[in-house]
């Protein structure tokens, strides 16, 4: 079984370390108390930071799915990743 991971955080909030830190609990639960396979999260190839959260959390890139979801009035591309959890059989 598989899960996508969203998550935000208000711009004041932005570079303190708090997204990696729940991101981390997130991975936790899902790995150890649901026994997930894998956790997928995309962003917007503009978003760095989202690229660089993802990439210390140890997600790989994927691919790119052009036109992915609408925001803001506009398709949008976005990076696909994925965590596989290294206990699943």
């Amino acid at each position: 079984m598989a899960c996508n991971m969203g998550y935000a955080v208000s711009k004041r909030y932005q570079g303190k370390g708090l997204m990696k830190k729940l991101c981390d609990h997130v991975i936790d639960y899902a790995f150890s108390e649901l026994q997930l396979n894998r956790i997928m999260a995309n962003y917007m190839p503009c978003n760095q930071r989202s690229a660089a959260l993802l990439r210390r959390l140890g997600f790989v890139e994927e691919g790119l799915a052009r036109k992915y979801l609408k925001i803001n009035g506009s398709w949008e591309d976005h990076v696909l990743t994925s965590l596989v959890n290294p206990n699943c059989r």
